[in-house]
């Protein structure tokens, strides 16, 4: 059984609640915190099978989270509509997304083999692995479509940088004063970015797996592509955000045909990082990165918007 202080971490509720989802024989021996989210705890919960083996669960918990019943809604539908898509996504077991039997509203889902991958290294291996997966998402035709996406900034909630090219950035938040340029709808991932995505520990060269998709939604392929580009672009240097709208089409991908279009797309999710610079690096440095500091990560946010208004401005 779980030990004291990891029984603790999950609350009797939650205990009882996913030990009603076990097989029969099942008990739930060892809890592990996972980290890299932001907006959720995680936790993997190691099975002991009737057998003798053991296999692997993940609880989600959303803890004071004023959108957890509508993202555990959507995460969980998500992952209905994945399963047997192709796509290498959890596979839902449960969800209680109003707290009706755990403490808090909590999602439990299958465990994934694999690793996050944040290093340089290899960059230029993973880049079309990422394209070519997100391809693959947006290709999906769901039974029924999530919902429309919600801009994540406004152009007068940016939070211009210190020390920041002031004219790069005023034509920036310019851009996206105006209306959303028309697109096809598309089924997004909503936040598909290194961190959300698994490689084999073996052969980096293989996805393993796509998660986090409490924020699936409906909208322009652009969108998902942009959030992409600009975590890339913090984690490894602007010219790399650049490089993967590149590799998204050259792995098939369609994006909007005029360059204002784009621009749009890739500004708003750049500028939507501004507003939380501290937050978004945070997982990053628990991971290791601690080169990225919360100045590092804007003056490479900086550096990404300008060249972005250089390149198709």
């Amino acid at each position: 059984m779980l030990n004291h202080d990891e029984a603790l971490a999950v609350r009797p509720l939650t205990l009882a609640w996913v030990s009603q989802h076990l097989e029969v024989g099942e008990r739930i021996i060892r809890s592990e915190a996972l980290h890299g989210g932001i907006t959720a705890q995680m936790r993997r919960l190691a099975i002991g099978t009737r057998d003798g083996g053991t296999r692997d669960l993940v609880l989600r918990t959303f803890v004071n989270t004023e959108h957890a019943e509508d993202w555990l809604n959507r995460e969980a539908s998500a992952l209905t509509e994945l399963a047997g898509s192709g796509v290498p996504a959890p596979g839902l077991v449960a969800v209680d997304p109003t707290a009706a039997h755990c403490e808090y509203p909590s999602l439990l889902m299958t465990h994934l083999a694999g690793r996050t991958v944040l290093d340089d290294e290899g960059l230029e291996t993973r880049v079309p692995l990422l394209a070519r997966q997100l391809v693959a998402i947006h290709a999906l035709r769901p039974a029924e479509r999530p919902r429309d996406y919600v801009a994540w900034t406004t152009a007068d909630s940016v939070v211009t940088p210190k020390g920041a090219d002031a004219a790069a950035w005023a034509a920036a938040i310019d851009v996206i004063r105006k209306p959303a340029p028309p697109y096809e709808g598309r089924f997004l991932h909503r936040d598909f970015q290194p961190g959300n995505v698994l490689f084999d520990v073996l052969s980096p060269a293989r996805i393993t797996g796509v998660v986090d998709w409490a924020q699936t939604s409906w909208g322009p392929a652009d969108l998902d592509v942009a959030h992409c580009a600009t975590n890339l672009a913090l984690l490894h240097g602007p010219v790399w955000g650049l490089r993967f709208v590149e590799a998204y089409e050259d792995a098939g991908g369609v994006l909007a045909a005029a360059a204002n279009e784009r621009l749009y797309w890739l500004v708003r999710d750049g500028l939507a990082c501004s507003e939380e610079v501290g937050l978004v690096a945070q997982p990053w440095r628990d991971a290791g990165k601690t080169e990225l500091t919360t100045r590092a990560v804007e003056q490479r946010l900086d550096a990404y918007v300008t060249a972005l208004m250089d390149t198709l401005g």
